[in-house]
């Protein structure tokens, strides 16, 4: 179980990384910019990932204790 766990996270936090660097740069972060199409599916990837990704951490952590 405990390497499951561990596989799964290098596999997310991989992803996690690839989400957070094809999202492009802002350049106006003003009141009126919103994202869309690919730019906003990446955002959320990007959220869900990260979200993973500390999901996992715990549970390698309560893993790991027992």
């Amino acid at each position: 179980m405990k390497e499951i766990i561990q596989i799964l996270q290098i596999i997310v936090s991989i992803l996690l990384i690839v989400f957070i660097l094809l999202q492009p740069t802002r350049r106006y972060s003003g009141p009126y910019f919103k994202r869309r199409g690919i730019e906003k599916i990446l955002f959320y990837l990007a959220i869900f990932f990260a979200f993973c990704f500390v999901i996992l951490a715990i549970l390698n952590l309560v893993v790991h204790e027992f």
